[in-house]
């Protein structure tokens, strides 16, 4: 938190919230691949300069907070993690699922917001939103 990054003439400190989906929403994300995802996405941050401050790996959705340096855009690395994370998941997980389909697996687009000063109210955020998802279900029986 706070920590002060450094290039060649820029010092900088900036971190996104971001949240994308997998096509049509599936709830693919749990088990064998909910466990491998989370080292592929930060090799993959680690390509492009940038690292994973947080990240939580819902049954329908990623969330993560991620330090990317200003030389490059948010589009470029969100991008390029969705592209490459889908490649390697179809070239794992091709053979033992049919509906996998490479670079489809993810749904386009993504949400992104800057976190500012912010950082530990949005780090709780994603450490908890499982548990706010099961309350929201929870008073969701209700009606």
């Amino acid at each position: 938190m706070d920590k002060i990054e450094s290039l060649n003439h820029t010092k900088w400190d900036c971190k996104y919230h971001v949240v994308f989906i997998p096509k049509f929403r599936r709830k693919v994300l749990y088990g064998e691949l909910r466990k491998h995802l989370g080292d592929v996405f930060r090799t993959l941050a680690q390509h492009k300069e940038s690292r994973i401050e947080e990240g939580h790996l819902m049954p329908d959705h990623v969330h993560m907070m991620i330090s990317i340096p200003p030389k490059y855009a948010v589009s470029n690395v969100v991008g390029y993690i969705k592209g490459k994370s889908a490649i390697h998941l179809a070239r794992v997980y091709a053979e033992r699922k049919r509906n996998f389909v490479g670079q489809h697996f993810w749904a386009r687009g993504y949400f992104v917001s800057t976190v500012g000063r912010d950082e530990e109210v949005i780090r709780n955020y994603i450490r908890h939103q499982e548990q706010e998802d099961e309350k929201l279900e929870q008073l969701g029986l209700w009606r």
